[in-house]
């Protein structure tokens, strides 16, 4: 018990510093992206870093509870335009797979199960949980997953807020929840998770935070968002978790997966964004948004770069949870070729 605390405050403490690093140099998104380099630094360096299950919940909870509070009439009405997108989106996963099961197999040398479950863009926990249960290389998916991860995390707010002027604004409300009021968002939100959890709903603890909270701010029951100092500390959470996911890898097995992971981040990416051009013509939508709508990134981390950079969270979310939900389904179809 005391070494794990003793892991986990070692995995905050490296947070804190690569955030305040990345703050004073004017990096976008500096609590998720400074965290998240941070933490990954000191677990490739050999020191062993853990999240615990419970706190990824809760931190997961409180990001969906602050996109929830972005519900509006006017984000609603757009509702029409993403039918599109989605589809669009939708046929970007499935090409990205089958182009990435390929460069896989035939460069890489894996296995066709092994390449389709590294290929899939997302949905981590099960696409590992069907690699315990088949035996696949349980390490060489997690860690070209998690390699896309950290790419994602790392370059989609720079590239956005330096190359195509994104907004540091917010589309949060003004008003602030008081911390009693937050609470008792984080209370009710949980059987609703469970109950999503149940239904099999992919990111279900994101949707119960997002659900709970923008009943609450649309009936007035709740509204405001969260504090800053609580929406800071679930983005410093959040990229502790994403660095964690390198802790106890040795260098020389991490090099032998360095290659396939850029290479499929690579293309994955490369159909994204081919993805998001049509989509911008044939939706009508702005670029920035459907960059990270589009982008194949967890969808807890990509939850927090919207919400820093000030983007619109709804029809982003939309997107994610339809990816999510996409590989839900298309993953054991693939693999039952």
């Amino acid at each position: 018990m005391r070494q794990t605390l003793f892991q986990f405050m070692l995995a905050i403490i490296a947070a804190w510093f690569g955030y305040i690093i990345f703050d004073f140099l004017g990096i976008p998104a500096a609590a998720l992206t400074g965290a998240t380099s941070a933490v990954t630094v000191v677990a490739l360096l050999g020191f062993d870093v853990r999240f615990p299950a419970k706190l990824r919940n809760a931190t997961i909870l409180l990001l969906g509870i602050n996109i929830g509070t972005a519900v509006s009439p006017e984000a609603l009405q757009a509702i029409m335009k993403w039918p599109i997108s989605l589809s669009i989106m939708s046929l970007c996963v499935l090409l990205g797979i089958a182009l990435n099961v390929r460069v896989l197999k035939y460069t890489f040398g894996y296995d066709r199960e092994t390449a389709i479950l590294a290929s899939a863009p997302g949905h981590l926990t099960f696409v590992l949980g069907i690699a315990q249960e088949n035996n696949r290389d349980v390490s060489a998916i997690a860690i070209i997953q998690s390699i896309r991860v950290l790419f994602l995390t790392l370059c989609v707010p720079p590239v956005l807020t330096y190359l195509f002027g994104a907004s540091k604004g917010t589309v949060l409300p003004e008003d602030i929840l008081t911390l009693p009021s937050v609470i008792l968002t984080l209370i009710a939100a949980v059987p609703v998770a469970l109950f999503y959890g149940r239904l099999k709903f992919p990111a279900h603890w994101l949707l119960a935070g997002m659900t709970v909270s923008a009943l609450g701010h649309g009936s007035g029951i709740s509204p405001g968002r969260l504090p800053d100092f609580l929406s800071i500390t679930a983005f410093l959470l959040m990229g502790a978790l994403i660095g964690s996911r390198f802790s106890n890898t040795p260098p020389r097995k991490l090099l032998t997966y360095v290659l396939p992971g850029l290479t499929v981040t690579l293309v994955t990416v490369s159909v994204a964004l081919i993805g998001v051009l049509f989509a911008m013509w044939a939706a009508g939508l702005p670029f920035a948004i459907l960059v990270i709508a589009y982008s194949p990134g967890a969808i807890e981390a990509m939850a927090a770069i919207t919400i820093s950079l000030g983007f619109e969270p709804v029809l982003i979310a939309a997107h994610h949870v339809t990816r999510l939900a996409l590989l839900s389904v298309a993953m054991p179809l693939l693999l039952r070729r």
